[in-house]
């Protein structure tokens, strides 16, 4: 396997997103743990009005940013501005705006779920109680019981009730439905698109379930070596990322030189290649000078991922 650096990715930051104002702008972010520099220099602005996919490998520092972000991590450097404010630590109104799912939720173990979300009720303007109560109807929530006595997937859906019931304009998810079974994954995302329906709403999705992200019509952003390397819409991706697949029988020693090649790879007698913009013209003259079969693909998201990360 042979990688190019993302070079011609980076330079096409949020395309069809751009002219939306950003809720989120990140300058120069810094963060290490002890010898281990997670985040490196890195910028990033989030416009309005979209879900935003972020992809990353486990380790890439997907929770570590998300929790800068939001104030609960301190940072080493940069900056961070969230709703045109400099974000320094949480609270005050804007955090009246924000819902976030962490991967785990281990608060309050001695409350029962209805003394819980009457607790948190209190500190929001925007508390949607006919929302609450259809969701802990739908999800088969107990309010009687208490929150250290349910199941952790049940915890989750706990956690995403909490979230979304402040009518937040910004939703930040850390892996929100690993530990749900698919019908409860279902029921979030459709319930994650209502709210996506009202404007000026922002989704940050962390996860590796492609297939929500698809459905969701996600931005994608890939979190790798410390920094954001592109922000793109979906469509964008299928549309500029091919995979081309060079076969011939006597097989091949190394890739062919291809225009926009970012990844390769030989498979028997194949040469498979994650190509940008790539030039048919050009793939069909090299095939016809090297004797091989031609075929050219649209990668699934899923591809995109284990390829770019």
């Amino acid at each position: 396997m042979s990688a190019t650096p993302l070079a011609t990715t980076a330079a096409h930051p949020m395309s069809a997103s751009q002219s939306l104002p950003a809720v989120l702008q990140v300058r120069g972010l810094e963060k290490s743990f002890k010898q281990r520099h997670v985040l490196k220099s890195l910028d990033w602005s989030v416009p309005s009005g979209r879900v935003i996919g972020l992809l990353g490998r486990n380790g890439a520092g997907k929770t570590t940013l998300l929790r800068c972000l939001l104030g609960l991590s301190p940072i080493d450097g940069g900056s961070i501005e969230l709703f045109g404010e400099p974000m320094l630590e949480p609270g005050g109104e804007r955090m009246h705006r924000i819902g976030f799912v962490p991967q785990t939720f281990d608060l309050f173990p001695w409350m029962r779920v209805r003394a819980y979300l009457d607790f948190t009720a209190a500190f929001y303007a925007r508390w949607d109680h006919e929302r609450v109560q259809r969701l802990l109807a739908n999800w088969e929530l107990d309010v009687k019981q208490k929150i250290g006595e349910l199941s952790q997937g049940q915890r989750q859906k706990l956690a995403i009730v909490r979230a979304i019931a402040p009518d937040p304009d910004l939703l930040v998810l850390d892996e929100p439905v690993a530990s749900l079974d698919p019908q409860a994954r279902r029921a979030f995302m459709s319930e994650l698109l209502t709210l996506m329906r009202a404007p000026g709403k922002t989704v940050i999705f962390s996860t590796h379930i492609t297939a929500d992200l698809e459905r969701a019509d996600a931005d994608i952003a890939l979190l790798r070596d410390g920094r954001i390397q592109f922000t793109r819409p979906l469509a964008e991706l299928r549309e500029r990322f091919k995979r081309v697949v060079l076969a011939r029988p006597e097989g091949w020693t190394q890739a062919p030189i291809v225009a926009g090649s970012l990844k390769s790879h030989l498979q028997d007698s194949q040469a498979i290649l994650l190509v940008e913009d790539p030039s048919l013209d050009s793939l069909h003259a090299l095939a016809a000078r090297e004797n091989a079969s031609l075929h050219v693909e649209t990668p699934t998201l899923e591809d995109l991922f284990v390829e770019l990360a």
